[in-house]
Protein backbone atom coordinates (compact mmCIF):
# COMPACT_ATOMS: atom_id res chain seq x y z
CA UNK A 1 0.00 0.00 0.00
CA UNK A 2 2.78 2.46 0.55
CA UNK A 3 3.76 2.57 -3.01
CA UNK A 4 0.16 4.37 -3.24
CA UNK A 5 2.12 7.53 -2.19
CA UNK A 6 2.61 8.70 -5.98
CA UNK A 7 4.73 11.44 -5.03
CA UNK A 8 6.46 11.38 -8.72
CA UNK A 9 3.35 12.24 -10.50
CA UNK A 10 3.34 15.51 -9.74
CA UNK A 11 2.77 17.16 -13.44
CA UNK A 12 1.87 21.23 -12.21
CA UNK A 13 1.39 24.15 -14.11
CA UNK A 14 3.74 27.04 -13.11
CA UNK A 15 2.25 28.25 -9.83
CA UNK A 16 5.08 28.12 -7.78
CA UNK A 17 6.19 25.49 -5.16
CA UNK A 18 3.61 26.59 -2.59
CA UNK A 19 0.49 26.95 -3.42
CA UNK A 20 -0.33 30.41 -1.08
CA UNK A 21 -1.10 32.83 -3.20
CA UNK A 22 -0.59 35.33 -0.06
CA UNK A 23 -1.17 35.36 3.45
CA UNK A 24 -5.25 33.93 4.08
CA UNK A 25 -5.58 32.97 0.59
CA UNK A 26 -4.46 29.36 -0.85
CA UNK A 27 -5.15 28.38 -4.40
CA UNK A 28 -4.33 25.10 -5.12
CA UNK A 29 -1.97 24.05 -8.00
CA UNK A 30 -3.85 22.38 -11.29
CA UNK A 31 -2.29 19.15 -12.90
CA UNK A 32 -1.08 19.78 -15.84
CA UNK A 33 -3.06 16.65 -17.35
CA UNK A 34 -6.26 18.08 -16.27
CA UNK A 35 -5.68 21.21 -17.88
CA UNK A 36 -6.93 20.66 -21.56
CA UNK A 37 -9.16 17.10 -20.82
CA UNK A 38 -11.43 19.37 -17.70
CA UNK A 39 -11.31 22.76 -18.32
CA UNK A 40 -14.48 24.80 -19.18
CA UNK A 41 -14.35 28.36 -20.24
CA UNK A 42 -17.83 29.06 -19.96
CA UNK A 43 -16.53 31.65 -16.94
CA UNK A 44 -13.18 33.34 -15.99
CA UNK A 45 -12.98 33.42 -12.17
CA UNK A 46 -10.66 35.49 -10.42
CA UNK A 47 -10.09 36.05 -6.27
CA UNK A 48 -7.92 38.30 -4.09
CA UNK A 49 -8.11 39.88 -0.42
CA UNK A 50 -9.26 43.22 -0.06
CA UNK A 51 -5.97 45.71 -1.22
CA UNK A 52 -4.27 42.20 -2.50
CA UNK A 53 -3.24 41.46 -6.78
CA UNK A 54 -6.30 39.04 -8.36
CA UNK A 55 -5.30 35.54 -8.73
CA UNK A 56 -6.82 33.66 -11.43
CA UNK A 57 -8.60 30.41 -10.43
CA UNK A 58 -9.18 26.84 -12.77
CA UNK A 59 -12.56 26.64 -14.02
CA UNK A 60 -12.99 22.89 -13.44
CA UNK A 61 -15.51 21.17 -15.87
CA UNK A 62 -18.15 18.73 -14.21
CA UNK A 63 -21.28 17.19 -15.58
CA UNK A 64 -24.96 17.54 -14.45
CA UNK A 65 -28.62 16.37 -14.70
CA UNK A 66 -28.97 12.63 -15.94
CA UNK A 67 -31.86 14.20 -18.19
CA UNK A 68 -30.30 15.77 -20.73
CA UNK A 69 -26.42 16.04 -19.01
CA UNK A 70 -24.52 19.32 -19.30
CA UNK A 71 -20.63 20.82 -18.33
CA UNK A 72 -20.92 23.13 -15.73
CA UNK A 73 -18.39 24.50 -14.14
CA UNK A 74 -16.63 24.54 -10.51
CA UNK A 75 -13.82 26.21 -8.77
CA UNK A 76 -12.25 26.02 -5.39
CA UNK A 77 -10.08 27.41 -3.38
CA UNK A 78 -8.83 28.31 0.27
CA UNK A 79 -9.22 31.88 2.79
CA UNK A 80 -9.46 33.18 5.79
CA UNK A 81 -10.76 36.86 6.39
CA UNK A 82 -12.47 38.23 3.55
CA UNK A 83 -11.56 38.08 0.04
CA UNK A 84 -13.82 39.35 -3.24
CA UNK A 85 -14.59 37.20 -6.32
CA UNK A 86 -15.09 38.16 -10.00
CA UNK A 87 -16.73 36.09 -12.51
CA UNK A 88 -16.63 37.16 -15.79
CA UNK A 89 -19.32 35.23 -18.31
CA UNK A 90 -17.31 34.62 -21.54
CA UNK A 91 -20.09 33.56 -23.72
CA UNK A 92 -23.17 35.78 -24.36
CA UNK A 93 -24.79 39.16 -22.67
CA UNK A 94 -25.59 39.18 -19.09
CA UNK A 95 -29.18 40.44 -18.49
CA UNK A 96 -29.77 39.33 -14.66
CA UNK A 97 -27.42 37.18 -12.13
CA UNK A 98 -28.22 35.77 -9.24
CA UNK A 99 -26.58 33.36 -6.29
CA UNK A 100 -27.95 30.60 -4.36
CA UNK A 101 -28.36 29.75 -1.71
CA UNK A 102 -30.36 32.54 -1.81
CA UNK A 103 -30.72 32.71 2.18
CA UNK A 104 -27.23 33.76 2.01
CA UNK A 105 -27.92 37.29 0.75
CA UNK A 106 -25.36 37.73 -1.44
CA UNK A 107 -25.80 40.50 -3.82
CA UNK A 108 -23.30 40.59 -6.75
CA UNK A 109 -21.78 44.20 -8.33
CA UNK A 110 -22.08 44.14 -12.39
CA UNK A 111 -19.70 45.33 -14.21
CA UNK A 112 -20.91 44.65 -17.81
CA UNK A 113 -20.00 40.80 -18.36
CA UNK A 114 -18.89 40.74 -14.88
CA UNK A 115 -20.34 40.74 -11.74
CA UNK A 116 -18.06 40.99 -7.39
CA UNK A 117 -19.38 39.88 -5.06
CA UNK A 118 -17.07 39.93 -1.26
CA UNK A 119 -17.26 36.53 0.97
CA UNK A 120 -16.38 36.82 5.11
CA UNK A 121 -16.76 33.35 5.65
CA UNK A 122 -16.51 30.14 3.36
CA UNK A 123 -19.29 29.24 1.46
CA UNK A 124 -20.68 27.11 -1.05
CA UNK A 125 -22.45 29.00 -3.82
CA UNK A 126 -23.70 28.27 -6.78
CA UNK A 127 -23.02 31.72 -9.41
CA UNK A 128 -26.39 31.58 -12.36
CA UNK A 129 -26.60 33.79 -15.07
CA UNK A 130 -29.50 34.61 -17.04
CA UNK A 131 -31.60 31.99 -15.10
CA UNK A 132 -29.88 29.10 -16.04
CA UNK A 133 -28.96 26.19 -13.75
CA UNK A 134 -27.33 23.76 -16.10
CA UNK A 135 -24.31 25.53 -17.22
CA UNK A 136 -23.49 28.28 -14.66
CA UNK A 137 -20.84 28.33 -11.97
CA UNK A 138 -20.32 26.16 -8.62
CA UNK A 139 -17.43 28.39 -6.18
CA UNK A 140 -16.67 26.19 -2.94
CA UNK A 141 -14.68 28.88 -1.08
CA UNK A 142 -13.43 26.58 1.66
CA UNK A 143 -12.10 27.36 5.33
CA UNK A 144 -7.73 27.41 5.64
CA UNK A 145 -6.80 24.11 6.33
CA UNK A 146 -5.34 23.26 10.04
CA UNK A 147 -3.91 19.57 8.97
CA UNK A 148 -1.44 18.65 6.11
CA UNK A 149 -0.11 15.10 7.75
CA UNK A 150 3.57 14.47 6.97
CA UNK A 151 3.73 12.03 4.00
CA UNK A 152 6.63 9.85 5.89
CA UNK A 153 4.19 8.73 8.50
CA UNK A 154 3.53 4.83 8.07
CA UNK A 155 0.01 5.63 9.13
CA UNK A 156 -0.40 7.95 6.43
CA UNK A 157 -1.39 7.56 2.58
CA UNK A 158 -0.30 11.03 1.06
CA UNK A 159 -1.42 12.16 -2.56
CA UNK A 160 0.54 14.73 -3.41
CA UNK A 161 -0.56 17.90 -6.41
CA UNK A 162 -0.93 15.55 -9.77
CA UNK A 163 -3.06 12.96 -11.50
CA UNK A 164 -2.97 9.41 -9.47
CA UNK A 165 -4.13 6.83 -11.77
CA UNK A 166 -3.31 3.55 -10.00
CA UNK A 167 -2.14 1.04 -13.09
CA UNK A 168 -2.11 -1.84 -10.62
CA UNK A 169 -5.09 -2.08 -9.08
CA UNK A 170 -7.89 -4.11 -10.05
CA UNK A 171 -11.06 -1.52 -10.76
CA UNK A 172 -8.80 1.19 -9.70
CA UNK A 173 -10.00 0.53 -5.67
CA UNK A 174 -7.65 1.22 -2.98
CA UNK A 175 -8.11 -0.59 0.15
CA UNK A 176 -7.91 1.87 3.20
CA UNK A 177 -6.73 -0.32 6.77
CA UNK A 178 -7.57 0.72 10.16
CA UNK A 179 -5.79 3.08 11.67
CA UNK A 180 -4.89 4.99 8.25
CA UNK A 181 -4.60 8.81 7.47
CA UNK A 182 -5.89 8.86 3.41
CA UNK A 183 -4.82 12.85 2.74
CA UNK A 184 -5.78 14.21 -0.63
CA UNK A 185 -3.38 17.66 -1.15
CA UNK A 186 -5.55 19.94 -2.70
CA UNK A 187 -4.31 19.52 -6.57
CA UNK A 188 -4.21 16.15 -6.11
CA UNK A 189 -6.28 14.10 -8.65
CA UNK A 190 -7.36 10.81 -7.32
CA UNK A 191 -8.79 8.49 -9.89
CA UNK A 192 -9.65 5.51 -7.84
CA UNK A 193 -12.74 4.42 -5.33
CA UNK A 194 -11.44 4.42 -1.76
CA UNK A 195 -12.37 1.59 0.07
CA UNK A 196 -13.08 1.13 4.12
CA UNK A 197 -13.63 -2.56 4.71
CA UNK A 198 -14.01 -4.14 8.38
CA UNK A 199 -11.83 -0.98 9.39
CA UNK A 200 -11.78 1.30 12.10
CA UNK A 201 -10.58 5.06 13.02
CA UNK A 202 -9.84 6.12 9.16
CA UNK A 203 -9.59 9.61 7.85
CA UNK A 204 -9.88 10.72 4.81
CA UNK A 205 -9.26 14.24 4.59
CA UNK A 206 -7.77 17.15 2.25
CA UNK A 207 -8.81 19.24 -0.99
CA UNK A 208 -8.23 17.02 -3.26
CA UNK A 209 -10.46 15.60 -6.43
CA UNK A 210 -11.48 12.43 -6.54
CA UNK A 211 -11.87 12.05 -10.43
CA UNK A 212 -14.78 9.90 -11.67
CA UNK A 213 -14.24 6.85 -9.47
CA UNK A 214 -16.38 3.81 -9.96
CA UNK A 215 -18.17 4.91 -6.58
CA UNK A 216 -16.52 7.95 -4.21
CA UNK A 217 -15.71 6.09 -0.80
CA UNK A 218 -17.47 2.96 0.51
CA UNK A 219 -16.95 2.46 3.89
CA UNK A 220 -18.55 -1.08 4.98
CA UNK A 221 -18.34 -3.07 8.37
CA UNK A 222 -16.15 -0.34 9.83
CA UNK A 223 -16.61 2.33 12.49
CA UNK A 224 -14.96 5.45 13.38
CA UNK A 225 -14.32 7.00 10.10
CA UNK A 226 -14.09 10.77 8.92
CA UNK A 227 -14.45 12.27 5.80
CA UNK A 228 -13.74 15.87 5.02
CA UNK A 229 -12.46 18.65 2.68
CA UNK A 230 -12.86 16.53 -0.36
CA UNK A 231 -14.43 17.06 -4.10
CA UNK A 232 -15.96 13.62 -5.36
CA UNK A 233 -16.45 14.86 -9.83
CA UNK A 234 -18.73 12.97 -11.51
CA UNK A 235 -18.15 9.30 -9.44
CA UNK A 236 -20.33 6.28 -11.68
CA UNK A 237 -22.84 5.25 -9.03
CA UNK A 238 -22.67 6.63 -5.33
CA UNK A 239 -20.47 9.48 -3.72
CA UNK A 240 -20.18 7.97 -0.08
CA UNK A 241 -21.81 4.54 -0.06
CA UNK A 242 -22.27 3.19 3.36
CA UNK A 243 -23.17 -0.02 4.60
CA UNK A 244 -23.27 -1.83 8.30
CA UNK A 245 -21.28 1.23 9.72
CA UNK A 246 -21.33 3.00 12.88
CA UNK A 247 -19.79 6.59 14.09
CA UNK A 248 -19.34 8.01 10.59
CA UNK A 249 -18.12 11.74 10.09
CA UNK A 250 -18.45 13.26 6.40
CA UNK A 251 -17.84 16.89 6.76
CA UNK A 252 -17.42 19.66 3.74
CA UNK A 253 -17.81 17.23 0.80
CA UNK A 254 -18.67 18.59 -2.38
CA UNK A 255 -19.95 16.36 -4.86
CA UNK A 256 -21.55 16.19 -8.59
CA UNK A 257 -23.37 13.05 -10.54
CA UNK A 258 -24.51 12.94 -13.75
CA UNK A 259 -25.00 9.01 -14.01
CA UNK A 260 -27.88 6.76 -13.29
CA UNK A 261 -28.13 5.90 -9.60
CA UNK A 262 -25.31 8.41 -9.09
CA UNK A 263 -26.54 9.13 -6.09
CA UNK A 264 -24.69 11.28 -2.52
CA UNK A 265 -24.63 9.70 0.46
CA UNK A 266 -26.62 6.47 0.67
CA UNK A 267 -26.62 4.52 4.26
CA UNK A 268 -27.83 1.61 4.98
CA UNK A 269 -28.16 -0.06 8.47
CA UNK A 270 -25.74 2.85 9.81
CA UNK A 271 -25.95 4.45 12.81
CA UNK A 272 -24.27 7.38 14.53
CA UNK A 273 -23.37 9.35 11.94
CA UNK A 274 -23.15 13.28 11.50
CA UNK A 275 -23.72 14.64 7.91
CA UNK A 276 -22.25 18.14 8.05
CA UNK A 277 -21.99 21.39 5.75
CA UNK A 278 -21.93 19.63 2.33
CA UNK A 279 -22.47 20.65 -1.04
CA UNK A 280 -24.57 17.51 -2.69
CA UNK A 281 -25.52 17.94 -6.94
CA UNK A 282 -26.21 14.29 -7.79
CA UNK A 283 -28.63 12.81 -10.19
CA UNK A 284 -30.94 10.68 -7.78
CA UNK A 285 -30.65 11.10 -4.24
CA UNK A 286 -28.50 13.46 -2.75
CA UNK A 287 -28.96 11.39 0.85
CA UNK A 288 -31.37 8.02 1.24
CA UNK A 289 -31.55 6.19 4.19
CA UNK A 290 -32.46 2.75 4.24
CA UNK A 291 -32.46 -0.47 6.80
CA UNK A 292 -30.92 -3.81 5.35
CA UNK A 293 -30.04 -3.48 1.55
CA UNK A 294 -27.85 -6.26 -0.26
CA UNK A 295 -25.61 -7.51 2.19
CA UNK A 296 -26.07 -5.30 5.07
CA UNK A 297 -28.48 -5.81 7.80
CA UNK A 298 -29.74 -3.96 10.66
CA UNK A 299 -31.57 -0.59 11.78
CA UNK A 300 -30.27 2.42 11.42
CA UNK A 301 -30.12 5.51 14.06
CA UNK A 302 -28.98 8.85 15.48
CA UNK A 303 -28.48 10.09 11.91
CA UNK A 304 -28.02 13.99 12.16
CA UNK A 305 -27.23 15.69 8.45
CA UNK A 306 -27.32 19.43 9.07
CA UNK A 307 -25.87 22.94 7.72
CA UNK A 308 -25.93 21.26 3.51
CA UNK A 309 -26.96 22.47 0.36
CA UNK A 310 -29.40 19.27 -1.46
CA UNK A 311 -29.26 19.48 -5.37
CA UNK A 312 -31.15 16.70 -7.12
CA UNK A 313 -31.45 17.24 -10.32
CA UNK A 314 -33.33 13.63 -10.61
CA UNK A 315 -35.16 12.09 -7.43
CA UNK A 316 -35.32 13.43 -4.23
CA UNK A 317 -32.45 16.14 -1.67
CA UNK A 318 -34.13 13.42 0.92
CA UNK A 319 -35.32 10.35 1.25
CA UNK A 320 -36.01 7.81 4.06
CA UNK A 321 -37.17 3.81 4.44
CA UNK A 322 -37.66 2.56 1.25
CA UNK A 323 -35.60 -0.58 1.48
CA UNK A 324 -34.97 -3.28 4.72
CA UNK A 325 -35.55 -6.86 5.85
CA UNK A 326 -39.00 -8.89 5.24
CA UNK A 327 -37.15 -11.90 6.54
CA UNK A 328 -37.89 -10.68 10.15
CA UNK A 329 -40.07 -8.49 12.12
CA UNK A 330 -38.13 -5.63 9.90
CA UNK A 331 -35.69 -3.05 11.06
CA UNK A 332 -35.92 0.38 12.71
CA UNK A 333 -35.05 3.82 11.22
CA UNK A 334 -35.39 6.38 14.10
CA UNK A 335 -33.89 9.10 15.75
CA UNK A 336 -33.04 11.09 12.18
CA UNK A 337 -32.70 14.91 11.76
CA UNK A 338 -32.14 17.57 9.39
CA UNK A 339 -31.36 20.45 10.41
CA UNK A 340 -30.18 24.02 8.42
CA UNK A 341 -30.83 22.55 4.81
CA UNK A 342 -31.37 24.67 1.40
CA UNK A 343 -32.80 22.55 -1.17
CA UNK A 344 -32.15 24.38 -4.31
CA UNK A 345 -33.46 21.66 -6.98
CA UNK A 346 -35.80 18.58 -7.04
CA UNK A 347 -37.14 16.98 -10.20
CA UNK A 348 -38.79 13.80 -10.50
CA UNK A 349 -41.44 12.92 -12.90
CA UNK A 350 -43.11 9.60 -11.25
CA UNK A 351 -45.70 10.80 -9.12
CA UNK A 352 -44.96 7.47 -6.52
CA UNK A 353 -41.28 8.94 -5.95
CA UNK A 354 -41.60 12.51 -5.49
CA UNK A 355 -40.54 14.60 -2.30
CA UNK A 356 -38.20 17.41 -1.34
CA UNK A 357 -38.57 16.05 2.53
CA UNK A 358 -40.14 12.28 1.90
CA UNK A 359 -39.87 9.21 3.40
CA UNK A 360 -41.30 5.80 1.20
CA UNK A 361 -42.08 3.23 4.13
CA UNK A 362 -41.59 -0.31 2.86
CA UNK A 363 -40.00 -3.60 3.23
CA UNK A 364 -41.47 -4.04 7.06
CA UNK A 365 -39.27 -1.32 8.33
CA UNK A 366 -40.62 1.30 11.29
CA UNK A 367 -39.89 4.90 10.24
CA UNK A 368 -39.59 7.30 13.86
CA UNK A 369 -39.14 10.07 15.18
CA UNK A 370 -37.91 11.74 12.45
CA UNK A 371 -37.50 15.67 12.79
CA UNK A 372 -37.39 18.31 10.18
CA UNK A 373 -35.93 21.46 10.91
CA UNK A 374 -35.34 25.24 9.67
CA UNK A 375 -34.99 23.97 5.79
CA UNK A 376 -35.20 25.98 2.84
CA UNK A 377 -36.76 24.85 -0.22
CA UNK A 378 -36.42 27.03 -3.21
CA UNK A 379 -38.51 26.32 -6.61
CA UNK A 380 -37.68 23.10 -8.50
CA UNK A 381 -38.54 21.58 -11.06
CA UNK A 382 -41.51 18.73 -10.56
CA UNK A 383 -42.18 17.26 -7.17
CA UNK A 384 -43.54 17.66 -3.96
CA UNK A 385 -42.61 19.42 -0.50
CA UNK A 386 -43.34 16.77 1.29
CA UNK A 387 -43.94 12.43 0.52
CA UNK A 388 -44.68 10.70 3.32
CA UNK A 389 -46.11 7.32 2.61
CA UNK A 390 -46.48 3.51 3.87
CA UNK A 391 -45.93 1.91 0.60
CA UNK A 392 -45.27 -1.32 -0.87
CA UNK A 393 -44.06 -1.29 -4.25
CA UNK A 394 -42.73 -4.86 -6.01
CA UNK A 395 -40.26 -3.13 -7.77
CA UNK A 396 -38.46 -1.93 -5.09
CA UNK A 397 -40.17 -3.74 -1.83
CA UNK A 398 -40.74 -7.58 -0.66
CA UNK A 399 -43.47 -6.38 1.46
CA UNK A 400 -44.95 -3.28 2.98
CA UNK A 401 -44.13 -1.14 5.65
CA UNK A 402 -44.99 -0.50 9.05
CA UNK A 403 -45.77 2.54 10.48
CA UNK A 404 -44.04 6.17 10.40
CA UNK A 405 -44.54 8.14 13.24
CA UNK A 406 -43.66 10.87 15.63
CA UNK A 407 -42.49 13.41 12.34
CA UNK A 408 -41.48 17.16 12.90
CA UNK A 409 -41.68 20.06 10.23
CA UNK A 410 -40.63 22.76 12.10
CA UNK A 411 -39.65 25.86 10.09
CA UNK A 412 -40.14 24.91 7.06
CA UNK A 413 -40.29 27.67 4.28
CA UNK A 414 -41.12 27.00 0.52
CA UNK A 415 -40.52 30.34 -2.09
CA UNK A 416 -41.70 29.36 -5.78
CA UNK A 417 -45.24 28.29 -7.63
CA UNK A 418 -44.59 24.69 -9.13
CA UNK A 419 -44.97 22.40 -6.13
CA UNK A 420 -47.57 19.31 -6.46
CA UNK A 421 -49.42 18.49 -3.51
CA UNK A 422 -47.95 17.17 -1.16
CA UNK A 423 -49.24 13.64 0.23
CA UNK A 424 -49.55 12.00 3.56
CA UNK A 425 -50.67 8.07 2.80
CA UNK A 426 -50.80 5.14 5.30
CA UNK A 427 -51.47 1.70 3.39
CA UNK A 428 -53.59 -0.36 6.16
CA UNK A 429 -54.32 -0.80 9.66
CA UNK A 430 -51.18 -2.34 10.32
CA UNK A 431 -49.10 0.12 8.43
CA UNK A 432 -50.10 3.77 9.54
CA UNK A 433 -49.15 7.50 9.01
CA UNK A 434 -49.07 8.65 13.01
CA UNK A 435 -48.68 12.39 14.81
CA UNK A 436 -46.93 14.26 12.21
CA UNK A 437 -46.24 17.78 13.47
CA UNK A 438 -45.77 21.08 11.12
CA UNK A 439 -44.59 24.19 13.01
CA UNK A 440 -43.88 27.66 11.23
CA UNK A 441 -44.49 26.33 7.62
CA UNK A 442 -44.41 28.91 4.78
CA UNK A 443 -44.72 29.13 1.87
CA UNK A 444 -43.96 32.18 0.00
CA UNK A 445 -44.07 33.98 3.20
CA UNK A 446 -47.63 32.98 4.05
CA UNK A 447 -47.85 30.93 7.77
CA UNK A 448 -49.65 27.66 6.96
CA UNK A 449 -52.36 26.60 9.09
CA UNK A 450 -54.00 23.83 8.04
CA UNK A 451 -53.62 20.77 5.19
CA UNK A 452 -55.63 22.41 2.37
CA UNK A 453 -53.53 26.17 2.94
CA UNK A 454 -50.28 23.85 2.99
CA UNK A 455 -51.70 22.21 -0.80
CA UNK A 456 -51.08 19.04 1.33
CA UNK A 457 -53.55 15.96 0.52
CA UNK A 458 -54.06 13.74 3.91
CA UNK A 459 -55.22 10.30 2.61
CA UNK A 460 -56.67 7.12 4.66
CA UNK A 461 -54.75 5.61 7.51
CA UNK A 462 -53.10 8.57 8.75
CA UNK A 463 -54.04 10.19 12.00
CA UNK A 464 -52.96 13.15 14.43
CA UNK A 465 -51.97 15.62 11.62
CA UNK A 466 -51.37 19.15 13.07
CA UNK A 467 -50.78 22.72 12.31
CA UNK A 468 -49.17 25.37 14.73
CA UNK A 469 -47.28 28.86 14.31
Amino acid sequence: MRTLILLASWLLLPLGSAALAQPGLVIHPVPNGVLYSQHNDDYTVRVRQAGGEWQELFEYSVQVDLDKVRDASMVTFDFGGTVEVAVRKNNGAVQQVRIRPLSYGLRPRQEGNTVYFTLDRPRKVSVEFNGDKLQNLHLFANALETEKPNPKDPHVLYFGPGIHTPPDLPGSVINVPSNTTVYLAGGAVLRAKLLVDHAENVRIIGRGILDQPERGIEVTFSRNVTIEGLIVRNPQHYTVYGGQSEHLTIRNLKTFSSKPWSDGIDLMSCSDVLVDDVFLRTSDDCVALYGHRWQFYGSSRNITVQNSTLWADVAHPTNIGLHGNTTHPGDTIEHITFRNIDILEHDEDDPNYQGCLAVSCGDLNLVRDIHYEDIRIEDFEEGQLFNLRVLNNPKYNTGPGRNIEHVVFKNISYSGNLANPSVLQGLSGAGQVRDVRFENLRLNGRPVLDAAAGNIHVGEFTQEVSFKR
